[in-house]
C-alpha cells in the first residue's frame, strides 16, 4: 500500500515520478517517411530501367545503385538467382553494406528484384518495355556503337551481364539490339561500376535533351 503514495527525499521533497515515455516518441519523424515511394525528381528519366543480371559482388550493386541514381533513371531491377538481395523494400534501404557502397543512394532509389532473366523479360514485355543489351563484343543481329546510337524508346530497359561472364545468351535472343562502348587499349572492357556510369549517362543524356 505503502508504494502508491509519493515518498519524501533526503531533504523532506517529494520525489518526481518518473513519467513514462512510450518508445515511438523517441524516434523522428523521418523515421516513419515513406522511402519505397521517392517523389520524382527534376531531370528523372521517367520509363527507364537499368537492368543488373546476376551481378556477383555486392559492392558493384552498391556502385551501380549511386549511378542509376545519380543520373536519374527511374528503376533498377537486378536478376538475382542466388538470393544477394532482399525482397523487402524497406530491409533493402537499410542494408549496411548497400548503405556503404552506393553513398546512402539506395534509400532513394527505385529497385526490384527477379529470380531469373525470364520473369524479368516477362514483365519488361507485359509492361511494353524493349530491351537493349550491353556488351563489350558483338552480339545478336544489331550493334550500336554507345555515341551512335538514339535511345528515345516510350519505354526502355537497358541489361548489364555478369562481372566475369557477361551478358546472357537468353537476353541477347530477347533483346533488340546491342550496345557496345568504343574500346581502343589493350583491355577489351571496363568493370560494372564504369560500364553502366558510361552507358546511362549517354541514354539520360538524349533523353533529358528530347523533352527540354
Amino acid at each position: 500500500m505503502g508504494g502508491r503514495f509519493p515518498r519524501l527525499n533526503q531533504n523532506g521533497y517529494f520525489r518526481r515520478r518518473k513519467t513514462f515515455r512510450p518508445f515511438f516518441m523517441n524516434l523522428d519523424p523521418s523515421d516513419f517517411s515513406s522511402q519505397s515511394s521517392p517523389k520524382p525528381q527534376p531531370g528523372l528519366c521517367q520509363n527507364l530501367v537499368a537492368v543488373l543480371e546476376n551481378p556477383t559482388f555486392i559492392i558493384n550493386i552498391g556502385h551501380v545503385i549511386r549511378n542509376v541514381n545519380g543520373l536519374g533513371v527511374e528503376w533498377l531491377y537486378v536478376v538475382d538467382p542466388d538470393h544477394r538481395l532482399e525482397d523487402d523494400p524497406m530491409q533493402l534501404k537499410n542494408r549496411k553494406s548497400l548503405l556503404k557502397h552506393s553513398s546512402a543512394a539506395v534509400k532513394w532509389t527505385q529497385i526490384r528484384r527477379f529470380d531469373t532473366s525470364e520473369d524479368c523479360f516477362e514483365y519488361l514485355e507485359r509492361e511494353g518495355f524493349e530491351s537493349l543489351v550491353t556488351s563489350p563484343h558483338q552480339k545478336g543481329k544489331n550493334n550500336t556503337v554507345l555515341h551512335e546510337g538514339t535511345y528515345l524508346q516510350p519505354k526502355l530497359a537497358v541489361w548489364f551481364g555478369n562481372e566475369s561472364k557477361g551478358i546472357s545468351d537468353l537476353a541477347i535472343a530477347r533483346s533488340s539490339g546491342c550496345i557496345q562502348i568504343g574500346m581502343y587499349g589493350q583491355v577489351e572492357s571496363l568493370n560494372l561500376a564504369t560500364t553502366t556510369g558510361i552507358v546511362l549517362h549517354e541514354v539520360t543524356r538524349q533523353r533529358r535533351e528530347k523533352l527540354a
